[in-house]
């Protein structure tokens, strides 16, 4: 596997951070894969699942999105995302990147991969710009949860409006994840939910770019965010034709230890889209790129991928 890093200048002037994968000299390319990474990390954790990419063909573009890793440029700028309207701007730099891969590489058909709050982007970016790809994986995600959304919503505008949006949000750290570790007691640490593995888990604690508690302009954009990707006559805006694939652990907290997975599968379909696929697995937590079966999880995103090339 080859490897590269550039930067582009976004729309309101950040500059976005981003790790290129491409496959060793010889062998053969088929397809792109953009990676969004989910909240909290990095999009250098997806060097391993990048390697799998190249081996089977595939080029790989993962940036680090605004607030986060080298995207943030120190570790005091995690967490803010933007002056207002950060999630929105995640999806325009999503999108901006998407552009200068088919400026790069016209012959190849894109795909989008997304995790968690990556995911939720990836949702956003389909009802916008679900016609410009050729496909999109959902990992670690959820369907419409209005009422959890709204009341996010209002306690982050809250928490901006007496304390201002670079703070970092405890109350909303706690509301959004304090109850994530709960099914997993006794817990070893307190991210016992993202993998079973626990040495993956130590390697995200030990990354001083991962586990950082958002400040509270992040939460109020995220949770406006949501919002919309809440709305049916925005689900209805995504491409029927546009290839969904869906995975996720079915002990995952992030998606309602999968009934939020099948609802998100379930609003798809009802909204007419033609090839949406999911999977669960069993005893997987949030992170399956990071679990114990992640070679299956992995070959299984590469069987999909080859099924649209």
């Amino acid at each position: 596997m080859q490897s590269k890093n550039f930067s582009f200048q976004s729309g309101d002037g950040s500059i976005i951070f981003v790790y290129h994968w491409s496959p060793d000299p010889g062998r053969e390319a088929k397809g792109i894969v953009q990676i969004a990474h989910g909240m909290a990390e990095t999009a250098a954790r997806y060097g391993r699942f990048a390697e799998v990419l190249t081996k089977n063909g595939y080029i790989v573009y993962a940036n680090d999105h605004r607030g986060h890793g080298m995207t943030s440029g120190d570790l005091e700028n995690v967490g803010y995302l933007a002056e207002e309207d950060g999630f929105d701007w995640m999806v325009k730099d999503m999108h901006q990147l998407t552009t200068l891969i088919k400026k790069e590489y016209p012959e190849f058909p894109v795909f989008l991969f997304g995790h968690s709050m990556g995911s939720f982007a990836a949702q956003r970016y389909i009802m916008l710009f679900g016609k410009e790809i050729k496909g999109v994986i959902l990992s670690g995600s959820n369907g419409s949860a209005a009422l959890l959304h709204n009341l996010g919503f209002l306690v982050a505008g809250h928490e901006v409006k007496k304390r201002g949006r670079r703070v970092k949000s405890e109350r909303m750290n706690k509301l959004s994840f304090g109850s994530f570790n709960n099914a997993f007691r006794p817990n070893r640490t307190e991210f016992d939910w993202l993998s079973r593995d626990n040495g993956e888990v130590d390697k995200y604690i030990n990354d001083p770019y991962c586990g950082s508690v958002f400040t509270a302009g992040f939460f109020y954009d995220f949770m406006k965010g949501l919002k919309e990707t809440d709305k049916l006559k925005n689900v209805l805006l995504v491409p029927k034709d546009l290839p969904v694939y869906i995975f996720s652990g079915d002990k995952d907290p992030v998606g309602g230890a999968g009934k939020g997975v099948r609802k998100l599968y379930n609003t798809y379909k009802k909204c007419g889209l033609l090839d949406v696929s999911m999977k669960l697995y069993p005893e997987g937590r949030h992170e399956m790129l990071n679990e114990t079966n992640r070679d299956e999880v992995m070959k299984d995103v590469v069987d999909w991928l080859d099924s649209k090339t």
